[in-house]
């Protein structure tokens, strides 16, 4: 973006970038197209573009911004460093949203700029997360700082950014900026937005906004709670109808919704009913991807209106189907009992559900772990199932109980990406744990199963060609990749000369043909496997009987069947959480039963 200016103006350059991390090679993780957008830099760069409009740096600074997510977009180094030398050095480099896992390439992007001179800026879930939980820094903050960066905890809105742009321009930007005991309100502050030549870099051209932050729940593995609080700060209707009419203009109609948690939004209704009037009374085309918990179904009209406002696919922090597992994470909102009742009404609402599954739990074992996923192929009928190891991720509690009690944890924060291992287990030793976590995404995702998955799918006219997608992607991406299907996206770049600090580059004679094979055995193993899929697909929809299917997943839920499903039986804490469950719902009962009588 270049703002109108005069030939006499000082031009302050204003580069935002969202840094990728390292594969286990130490190559940087980058797509022709990313999976999803990154709603931190949409929200810096909205800020950023209202600073500019404002002038907040004068009316005699001109100020140019340039936004880069490299999962998608190659950070030039050489590029930048020239950019600034023709500005005479005139401006700030934003390292934005950073996590625990990308840090360490934020440090390789900051090491050369700051050796010329560039102020650089770094912020993100790993700085808040830091300084929100532990008592001294962390010591890859201390390397920031001993490089002469600027560390940002907290959120940019209510003028925060205009004061770090004052501060870089003036050379007077202080060492950490520290805000995690003030978090911002987001009434009408300016809301997320990329420029179309970035959101056309991902997958199905997806556009990103946050319509609240905060959680209300206290799960240990979070860091959501302890960065972005516990109270829900909403947008307004207004201001989420300004960014989707203002995206739709683009041609940008699929939206990723990245509140934690929107079924805790406390705003949802006139949000969704905003949403509704568009779809339905404009005829705009809006979808989106929601997160939600395992009570969202209790909220009376939410699938159905979620559903109405274009809510295509939901994500359902499913966690774990062993209730002692949930019990020491905190996760006391999820409730087995209640698993098969809420899938099966995003079933009956057309919308296709995403659980993630975390493996590493106090009580998990191999063997546990098979016979879980197994439960879980049979009795509940999601669709695309995602594992994750337990990671004390810096931020949580769990990381801040480990840290304190002194128990070690991998120092890499390049590993910090929910899928290695990074922390010891009573129960399984590192291998083991690493075994089941790459065994699970097989176990689930078998031809049989996925199938199965079609199948229910069909019977409810739930987009079967849209789910063979994405069980392409999510069935053999740890295979094909070794990456998290969340980290993929279509067609990997590997550059040569982007390789982590400290690693040795490889010569063109050794990189190039080693590279060439590697495309050719993944084009030639995808091919063949899509092939299968899409017969698999085929045979599902030409089967006229497919709106007949039945299985144990999709049968109505009765009160019986917690003496029956495996879910409810097998192990005593299944057991106990039913018998729980029963006096809860035979106390409520009579109070409800007493209240009544009163009444009369």
């Amino acid at each position: 973006m270049l703002a109108p200016v005069s030939r006499h103006q000082r031009r302050f350059q204003l580069v935002l970038i969202k840094p990728s991390h390292y594969d286990a090679d130490g190559y940087v993780i980058q797509w022709m197209r990313s999976s999803i957008p990154s709603n931190s830099l949409a929200s810096v760069y909205a800020l950023a573009c209202d600073s500019v409009a404002r002038q907040a740096l004068g009316p005699d600074v001109a100020v140019d911004i340039s936004v880069m997510d490299e999962t998608n977009t190659r950070v030039r180094i050489k590029d930048i460093l020239a950019q600034f030398k023709r500005h005479d050095g005139f401006g700030m480099v934003g390292l934005v949203g950073v996590q625990s896992n990308q840090f360490p390439r934020a440090l390789d992007i900051a090491r050369p700029l700051r050796a010329a001179g560039i102020p650089v800026v770094i912020g993100g879930f790993h700085v808040s997360g830091c300084l929100a939980m532990l008592p001294e820094m962390q010591a890859d903050l201390k390397v920031a700082l001993d490089m002469g960066c600027s560390l940002f905890a907290g959120e940019a809105e209510e003028g925060r950014l205009d004061q770090v742009l004052r501060d870089a321009a003036n050379g007077t930007l202080p060492p950490v900026y520290n805000y995690m005991d003030d978090l911002p309100g987001l009434e009408a502050t300016p809301t997320p937005f990329l420029p179309p030549e970035n959101l056309k870099r991902t997958a199905n051209h997806y556009a990103s906004f946050d319509a609240g932050r905060g959680c209300p729940y206290q799960c240990s593995f979070c860091t959501i709670i302890n960065v972005q609080g516990r109270k829900s700060r909403r947008r307004t209707p207004d201001d989420i109808e300004y960014l989707l009419r203002a995206h739709l203009k683009q041609g940008f109609h699929w939206f990723f919704v990245t509140d934690d948690n929107f079924a805790r939004n406390k705003d949802w209704e006139p949000i969704f009913d905003r949403i509704i009037e568009m779809r339905e009374r404009d005829g705009l085309n809006i979808k989106m991807i929601i997160q939600v918990d395992t009570l969202c179904h209790k909220i009376p009209n939410f699938i159905e209106k979620a559903a109405r406002a274009g809510v295509k696919k939901v994500f359902i922090g499913l966690e774990n189907i062993n209730p002692a597992n949930l019990m020491v994470a905190k996760k006391r909102q999820n409730k087995i009992t209640e698993y098969r009742k809420m899938i099966l009404a995003w079933k009956q609402a057309k919308v296709i559900t995403y659980a993630g599954y975390i493996l590493g739990f106090p009580a998990d074992t191999p063997e546990s772990i098979r016979e879980d996923i197994e439960i879980i192929k049979k009795e509940l009928p999601l669709d695309i199932l995602e594992f994750f190891c337990l990671t004390p991720l810096p931020g949580s509690e769990d990381h801040k109980t480990l840290d304190a009690k002194g128990v070690w944890m991998d120092p890499d924060m390049n590993k910090y990406d929910l899928e290695q291992v990074v922390t010891g287990h009573a129960k399984m030793s590192k291998e083991q744990w690493e075994g089941i976590y790459r065994a699970a995404w097989d176990i689930y995702y078998t031809p049989e199963h996925m199938q199965t998955i079609l199948r229910r799918a069909a019977a409810f006219d739930l987009g079967v060609s849209h789910l063979q997608g994405l069980l392409f992607m999510f069935s053999k991406a740890v295979a094909i990749e070794n990456l998290h299907p969340l980290q993929g996206g279509i067609w990997r770049r590997k550059y040569r000369l982007d390789r982590r600090y400290g690693l040795p580059i490889e010569p063109v004679w050794s990189f190039y043909p080693k590279r060439v094979l590697e495309i050719a055995r993944k084009i030639g193993f995808m091919t063949q496997y899509w092939f299968m899929l899409d017969l698999m697909r085929r045979t599902v929809q030409k089967d006229s009987a497919r709106h007949q299917y039945m299985d144990a997943a999709l049968m109505p839920v009765e009160d019986g069947e917690t003496e029956t499903l495996e879910m409810f039986t097998h192990n005593e804490s299944a057991r106990n959480e039913v018998a729980r469950t029963r006096r809860i719902d035979e106390l409520t009962h009579r109070a409800q039963a007493a209240a009544a009588e009163a009444l009369n």
